[in-house]
């Protein structure tokens, strides 16, 4: 198969899908690789090393287009690309739709095949492909949350672990999977005083297990949460539910109940945000305040490291590249797991999650392969 690796446009996004050394992997196995200019710059890759690795250089986007079966990217194709994307081509990057109705209709305009990573499943029913990305927001969010709690950006001048004598923050997390896990394991380690939420008794279990004695694992419902903030100096939303819109759990009114300086961290703004009142940021202007409350919710946070998180995003996703550049993505839908990560066929939905956040029009994969 050609597969085409492509420059992420999307503003201060310095990440790129695939690594010299995946390259590599892939010509290895047969397959010929195109990779546009400059496109590894942001994470350290120069051209040579693609070269060296045996791509192929392409000048400009519309080239990488035009020759492969396969595009991959590390974010969803932006309003530039969509005249460049051919009808049968498979789009192989973190997606989001349910985020963005206008990018959902425009993508299946196109005729293409939309693969999704964040909706890949594996066997045990894991989001194999978000799973890196998310182990860096979780991180990300710790850190950033602690760096805007300093007063030189608005926040309450508080030190997240405080030192001797004085009290330490408290950090609420709302969702224990992936990104809470390790947005806790940072705050916890900075030592402050943890509290993290989710809905999931066995998941309570698990994190009581592993957790450290200054984190505390709690059931979530509203009416905690509502009580949670108001002493919280850090809160971060970790929630999740795959390929469907992120839930509002902190609102307008709640906001208003928080200590001045406090700070909210949204990791959940790809997938439209878990509070009322996010919207997406960017990395040269992260936060904004509402109410006294400093919002940071950057788009693409692993963006900030791109190094670390373009070697954690191809370890994850060079498998599944594989496999559909060796079988077809239409063969590898045996793979239950991976049907999963089929958004879009030509202009059919056949993700419900999506379909359902846009009141649109669902059709069953099987019917189509």
């Amino acid at each position: 198969m050609i597969v085409g690796i492509l420059k992420e446009i999307k503003p201060q996004e310095n990440r790129v899908c695939m690594t010299p050394s995946g390259v590599d992997m892939m010509r290895g196995k047969g397959h010929t690789v195109y990779v546009e200019k400059n496109a590894g710059i942001g994470s350290g890759f120069e051209d040579k090393q693609y070269i060296e690795a045996g791509a192929m250089i392409l000048d400009t986007a519309k080239e990488v287009y035009d020759i492969s079966a396969m595009v991959m990217h590390v974010k969803e194709p932006q309003s530039s690309e969509f005249a460049m994307i051919k009808k049968g081509q498979v789009i192989f990057t973190y997606l989001h739709l349910a985020a963005d109705k206008d990018l959902t209709l425009a993508l299946l305009k196109t005729g293409s095949i939309g693969i999704a990573y964040e909706t890949i499943e594996d066997r045990k029913g894991g989001l194999a492909l978000l799973a890196p990305m998310s182990e860096v927001a979780g991180r990300l969010a710790a850190q950033q949350g602690a760096k805007y709690l300093e007063r030189t950006f608005g926040g309450r001048g508080l030190l997240l672990g405080g030192v001797t004598g004085t009290p330490s923050a408290n950090v609420l997390v709302i969702g224990g999977g992936v990104v809470g896990i390790h947005a806790a394991k940072v705050a916890c380690g900075m030592g402050a005083n943890v509290t993290i939420l989710d809905m999931n008794i066995d998941r309570l279990r698990y994190l009581s297990e592993i957790m450290p004695a200054n984190c505390q694992s709690l059931m979530s419902s509203p009416a905690l949460i509502r009580e949670l903030v108001k002493k919280s100096d850090l809160v971060i939303g970790a929630v999740l539910v795959a390929g469907a819109k992120a839930p509002k759990l902190i609102t307008r009114d709640m906001l208003q109940t928080m200590q001045k300086g406090s700070v909210i961290v949204d990791v959940a703004i790809d997938q439209g945000g878990c509070f009322e009142t996010s919207r997406p940021t960017t990395h040269s202007d992260p936060i904004y305040e509402i109410d006294g409350v400093i919002h940071y919710s950057v788009a693409n946070m692993p963006g900030a490291v791109p190094l670390t998180s373009t070697m954690a995003l191809t370890n994850a996703t060079l498998p599944y590249a594989l496999k559909i550049a060796d079988n077809g993505w239409k063969n590898v839908c045996e793979d239950k797991g991976f049907a999963k990560g089929i958004n879009y066929v030509g202009e059919k939905l056949v993700c419900k999650p999506v379909a359902d956040a846009f009141n649109l029009e669902y059709t069953a994969l099987e019917t189509l392969i």
